[in-house]
């Protein structure tokens, strides 16, 4: 394990300005500075550190080598009714998930529903951004993205899948229902904030060097053998993900990114759905207060709080936003240094 590493309060405001600052100086206009310094901060802001300030380095590393394009806009390649195909042109992940999110909103307004399907993408970083947006603006979003192999198909001990993220998110008046996961047991950014933190993962994390399963966040981020939710079962959901953001988009599949050997030129799916349509919008809020009503009367075990998917970070972001942000003390001076 790492030595322990300390922390300290950095208010919103401020950590955005300091990776707008950074984002600028790399060479990114006005525009898409402002857009990306806001997702990453927000990441923080909402207690996605994972992929918030941690993931930055390795972003303008990224962009540096050129797998990430800046100022680089996602295009319109084809178009069929409710469903249309985009060229990310390896533009920045961020920026690419946020057009495709609007558009696919766009066609909703008009068809009930939307499909867009992005390939030449890169890493979205925290995908329930996406969700929050669509759910603000009072529409359901189901959208997923493939990534490089790093998970092995069940039953084998050689990394075939990847972490394809998931997320669906569903309006509500306040505090969105947001649900955003990796199809590993944790994400490799949480890993890697686990190990900066000098702590062993609650449950079964991945396998070791032997083949042994272990909570060791060090042991899975060197082997890349990071166990599936549910084992078999999330497996099987890392596949069936890929294959339909690949075929879709007519992009890259997990597959293909592997051979690369860096994770650029992803494939992703975004789905809108009108809540406004006829169809639902009569009783559709009265349906979900009820349930999450219902939800929330679970008797508790021990201390644990009962909250719905999404509903801690909006308890986080209440937090940060009193008392300031808690960023790594080492990658805030590495970022000041940038």
């Amino acid at each position: 394990m790492m030595p322990e590493q300390n922390s300290l309060l950095v208010s919103y405001v401020e950590l955005k300005t300091q990776l707008k600052r950074v984002l600028l100086k790399e060479g990114f206009e006005e525009e898409q500075a402002e857009l990306l310094s806001k997702i990453f901060a927000e990441n923080n802001l909402y207690g996605k550190e994972s992929h918030g300030l941690n993931r930055f380095p390795s972003f303008i590393d990224s962009v540096r080598k050129g797998f990430v394009k800046k100022n680089v806009e996602p295009e319109l390649i084809s178009k069929f009714n409710a469903f249309e195909q985009w060229d990310g042109k390896l533009g920045a992940g961020p920026v690419n998930a946020l057009r495709c999110t609007e558009r696919a909103i766009e066609i909703a307004r008009k068809f009930g529903i939307g499909c867009v399907a992005l390939k030449n993408s890169n890493h979205w970083m925290c995908g329930g951004t996406y969700g929050r947006k669509a759910a603000e603006a009072g529409f359901i979003l189901l959208s997923w993205t493939n990534a490089i192999p790093t998970m092995p198909p069940w039953g084998s001990n050689d990394p075939k899948l990847g972490n394809n993220p998931l997320v669906i998110a569903i309006p509500r008046e306040t505090e969105e229902i947001i649900l955003d996961f990796a199809m590993s047991q944790y994400s490799y950014g949480k890993l890697e904030i686990l190990k900066q933190q000098n702590k062993f993962a609650d449950y079964d994390a991945g396998f070791d060097a032997q083949g042994n399963i272990t909570k060791n966040p060090s042991e899975v981020l060197d082997t890349k053998r990071a166990l599936p939710i549910g084992l078999w079962k999330g497996a099987g959901l890392s596949l069936v993900l890929d294959l339909l953001a690949s075929v879709l988009s007519n992009g890259n599949s997990s597959f293909q990114i592997g051979k690369q050997g860096s994770e650029y030129g992803v494939s992703q799916i975004f789905i809108a759905i009108n809540l406004a349509m006829p169809a639902i919008k009569e009783n559709s809020k009265e349906i979900i207060d009820e349930i999450i009503k219902d939800f929330h009367s679970s008797k508790r075990e021990k201390e644990n709080e009962i909250l719905y998917p999404g509903e801690i970070s909006y308890k986080k972001r209440n937090e940060n936003l009193k008392n300031g942000i808690s960023i790594n003390e080492f990658q805030w001076k590495q970022l000041l240094e940038m």
